[in-house]
C-alpha cells in the first residue's frame, strides 16, 4: 500500500511532463532554425570582419553607427516604408471592394464564379513569374506603353522600371496587384459570417447603405482587418524576390529596399558585419509590429 502511495506522485509528475514532450520537437526546431541564427547574426553585427576573418574583433555598436551614417541605408529604409505602407493601404482597399462585389446578392452566381477566378488569379503565381510577366508588360515596347499611347494618355514610351522617377511607383503597383487576393478572400469570408439581422436592424433604424457599411460591416470586420494588415506589413517589408527580379534595387538605388540593401552588403560587398547589423534593424522593426499583432490577438481572444 505504501509503495502504491509513493508511486502516485511520481506518476502525476510524469503526467505533467507529457504536454512538454509533445511540444519539444517544435521548440527544438525553433531553436535550431530561428533562435540560433538570430543570435549568430546579432553576434556578427557586433564584430569587425565576421566570417571573412579567422578571429574577428569585437567592436560593439560600431557597425550600427557606420550603417546609420550611410545615406543609402536611410534611402532604402524610406523607400521600404513607402513601398510597405502604400501596398498595405491599397491591398486593403482593393480587397474590400472586390470582397463587397463578390458578396453582393445582386450578382449572378455564374458571374460571381468567373470574377472570383479572375480576381484570385494573381495569388496563384510565384514572385518569379510575376516579376517576369510585369517586366515584359512594362517594357518600353511592352503592352502597357502600347495601350497608353493608343489611348493618347502618354506621348512617348515610358521606361517604367528603368527610370528613377517611375521605378518605385511601378514596383509598388506590381506588389499591390500581387497581394490584394489575400485580403479579398479573408474579407469575403468575414462578410459572409456577418449576421443578416444586423443589417435588417440597421435598415429598420433608417440607416443608408453607407451608414450600414461604416457602422455594421467595418466593426464586424475590424479584427480581420487589423490582423491581416499587421501581417501584411511584416511580410511586405521583407519582400526580396519581387524587387530583385524586377529592378534589383536600381536604377541608382531608386528601388533599393532594406532587404536588397542587406543582400548586397553581404554577397556583393562581402561586408557581413554591416549586413548583419542591417538585418538586425529589419528584425527590430518586424518585432515591433509583431508585438502589436500579438497584443491584438490576445485582446481578441479575451
Amino acid at each position: 500500500m505504501t509503495a502504491q502511495r509513493r508511486g502516485v506522485p511520481a506518476f502525476a509528475r510524469a503526467q505533467k511532463l507529457v504536454p512538454y514532450l509533445y511540444v519539444s520537437p517544435t521548440v527544438l526546431l525553433l531553436i535550431v532554425l530561428m533562435a540560433y541564427p538570430i543570435i549568430t547574426v546579432l553576434g556578427y553585427s557586433l564584430m569587425d570582419g565576421a566570417i571573412m576573418k579567422r578571429n574577428p574583433m569585437f567592436v560593439g555598436i560600431a557597425n550600427y553607427l557606420t550603417l546609420f551614417n550611410n545615406p543609402v541605408y536611410w534611402q532604402a529604409t524610406g523607400q521600404t516604408l513607402y513601398f510597405t505602407v502604400v501596398s498595405v493601404v491599397f491591398h486593403l482597399t482593393i480587397g474590400m471592394i472586390f470582397a463587397l462585389l463578390l458578396n453582393s446578392p445582386f450578382l449572378h452566381p455564374l458571374v460571381r464564379g468567373v470574377l472570383r477566378a479572375l480576381f484570385i488569379l494573381p495569388w496563384l503565381f510565384t514572385a518569379v513569374i510575376i516579376a517576369i510577366v510585369w517586366r515584359l508588360l512594362l517594357d518600353p515596347s511592352g503592352v502597357i506603353n502600347i495601350v497608353l499611347m493608343g489611348l493618347n494618355l502618354i506621348d512617348s514610351r515610358v521606361e517604367w522600371l528603368s527610370s528613377t522617377s517611375t521605378a518605385l511607383h511601378a514596383l509598388t503597383f506590381i506588389n499591390i496587384w500581387a497581394g490584394y487576393p489575400l485580403y479579398m478572400v479573408s474579407l469575403l469570408a468575414g462578410l459572409q459570417g456577418i449576421p443578416k439581422d444586423l443589417y435588417e436592424a440597421a435598415r429598420i433604424d433608417g440607416a443608408s447603405a453607407v451608414q450600414q457599411f461604416w457602422f455594421v460591416t467595418i466593426p464586424q470586420l475590424k479584427p480581420i482587418i487589423i490582423s491581416i494588415a499587421l501581417l501584411d506589413f511584416i511580410w511586405t517589408m521583407q519582400v526580396f524576390p519581387l524587387v530583385w527580379m524586377t529592378t534589383g534595387g536600381g536604377p541608382i538605388y531608386a528601388t533599393e529596399m532594406m532587404s536588397t540593401f542587406t543582400y548586397k552588403l553581404a554577397f556583393s560587398s562581402t561586408q557581413f558585419s554591416l549586413a548583419s547589423a542591417s538585418a538586425i534593424t529589419i528584425l527590430v522593426i518586424s518585432m515591433a509590429v509583431t508585438f502589436f499583432y500579438i497584443r491584438h490577438q490576445v485582446r481578441s481572444a479575451s
